[in-house]
C-alpha cells in the first residue's frame, strides 16, 4: 500500500480569465474577535474545513515568539498541497463514488488521506528557531513513549520498520513557521490507496507532484495505540521540549468559533472553485483515442483551472471535414473551466460527428 507525501461552484462553464493567486496577507485576512488561550489545542471536531481553518487562525494569531501545538482528526477526505494539481493527485472518480471530498490546504507538500484512523499534528514555532529535525523528534519521542521504535528519515518523514507512518509539510510566513503531519494509527489503507491511485503519465504539471512511499499503521506495531493515547504522548513530548505547562484547550465547532468572521470566511473559501481549482498550477495533458472515424491526439493546456488551449490532431478514415470541426472545438474550449464544460457551451459541436470524442474528453477531464 502506498501513500503520497512530498518534501521539498459558482456559475460553472462560463468563460473567465485565469484566477489570480490568493495571497493571504495580513491586510487581506478576515477580522476575528477571538484570541488563542493556550499553547496546546485539541479539536474535537472532525470537520476538515473547520480544522484547517482553525490551524490557519492559530498560525496567524498566536504570539509569534511562542511554540504551539494543535491535534485533530478529520472525517474521510483527501488533502492536497497548496501547489498541487487535483487532477494529477486525486482519483476524482473514486472520490466522487465514495462521497469523499478533497481539499487544498494552505501549506505546501504532497497529498494525504485523512480519516478517523489517523491523527493530525501541527507544531508552530518562531521562524528564527524553526528546525525540521527538532519538530520531527517531538513526534518520534512520543512514539517511543508508546512502545513504537519510530525514527525520522533524511526527509523528516516518521517511519517504523522502513515504512512511513507520517510525512511532513511546512509553512513559513514572516516570523512564524509550522511543521504538520498525518500520523497513521489505524487508517483504512485500502481506501487510501484507491483514492490516491492516479494513472495519468501524459499529464505534465508545473506544480509539486507527490512521492509514493510504502506506509503502515501504528497498530501494526502496538495494537493498543489509540488516537487518545497518541494525543497524550505528543502533548507530553511537546511540553518537555518547550517547557510548556499550559492545560490543553479542548474545543470544537461551538457558536463562538463558527460564528466568528475569520472562521466563516476560511471555511467558505476552502471548497470554493477559486481556491480548490483556481489555484492549480499550469499543466498539459496529452490523450490519444481511436474512434470509428479515425484516430485523435488531444493536447490540452490549463492554468489556474482555465483551459489555455486545446489542440486536436486527427487521422480520419472518412470525413474530410473532421479536422475543421475539431479546430472549432478547440476554439470553443479555450477560456472554459477545465473539467466543468457543459454541452451548451459548445453549441452544435456537442451533437456533431465529433460528439463521441467530446463525450470521451469530458469524462477524461472529470476523472
Amino acid at each position: 500500500m502506498f501513500a503520497s507525501f512530498r518534501h521539498v461552484a459558482p456559475a460553472l462553464g462560463i468563460r473567465s480569465k485565469p484566477s489570480i493567486a490568493l495571497a493571504r496577507t495580513l491586510a487581506s485576512l478576515p477580522s476575528t474577535s477571538l484570541r488563542p488561550q493556550s499553547a496546546i489545542y485539541v479539536s474535537t471536531s472532525s470537520n476538515p474545513y473547520f480544522n484547517l481553518t482553525l490551524e490557519d487562525w492559530l498560525f496567524r494569531h498566536y504570539p509569534a515568539h511562542a511554540p504551539l501545538l494543535l491535534l485533530y482528526r478529520d472525517s474521510p477526505c483527501v488533502v492536497i498541497g497548496r501547489n498541487q494539481n487535483p487532477w494529477k493527485e486525486v482519483n476524482l472518480r473514486a472520490a466522487s463514488e465514495r462521497n469523499v471530498p478533497w481539499i487544498r490546504r494552505r501549506s505546501g507538500g504532497g497529498t494525504v488521506f485523512h480519516d478517523l484512523g489517523n491523527t493530525n499534528y501541527s507544531i508552530h514555532v518562531p521562524r528564527a528557531s524553526f528546525d525540521r529535525a527538532k519538530t520531527a523528534d517531538i513526534v518520534v519521542r512520543a512514539l517511543r513513549a508508546l512502545g513504537v521504535e519510530g525514527y525520522a528519515n533524511e526527509r523528516n518523514d516518521i517511519c517504523v520498520g522502513g515504512k512511513k507512518v507520517s510525512g511532513a509539510a511546512y509553512k513559513i510566513v514572516s516570523g512564524r513557521a509550522y511543521h504538520h503531519g498525518t500520523m497513521l494509527i489505524s487508517t483504512r489503507l485500502d481506501t487510501l490507496g484507491d483514492l490516491l491511485r492516479v494513472d495519468k503519465p501524459t499529464m505534465n504539471t508545473k506544480g509539486v507532484e507527490s512521492v509514493r512511499s510504502p506506509v503502515c499503521n501504528l497498530v501494526e506495531s502496538n495494537p493498543r495505540i489509540t488516537h487518545e493515547a497518541f494525543v497524550e504522548a505528543v502533548i507530553a513530548s511537546f511540553r518537555e521540549e518547550y517547557d510548556v505547562d499550559d492545560e490543553p484547550c479542548v474545543m470544537g465547532e461551538t457558536p463562538e468559533y463558527v460564528g466568528d468572521e475569520y472562521f466563516k470566511s476560511g471555511i467558505a473559501e476552502l471548497p470554493g472553485w477559486d481556491w480548490a481549482y483556481g489555484q492549480t498550477p499550469e499543466f498539459e495533458y496529452v490523450l490519444n483515442k481511436r474512434f470509428s472515424w479515425g484516430d485523435v491526439t488531444s493536447t490540452i493546456r490549463s492554468k489556474h483551472g482555465i483551459i489555455l488551449s486545446s489542440a486536436f490532431s486527427a487521422i480520419a478514415s472518412s470525413s474530410t471535414n473532421i479536422q475543421a470541426t475539431l479546430d472549432e472545438l478547440g476554439r470553443r474550449l479555450k477560456g472554459q473551466r477545465y473539467g466543468f464544460v457543459h454541452d451548451g457551451e459548445l453549441g452544435e459541436i456537442a451533437q456533431s460527428e465529433v460528439g463521441e470524442l467530446w463525450r470521451w474528453l469530458k469524462a477524461e477531464m472529470k476523472a
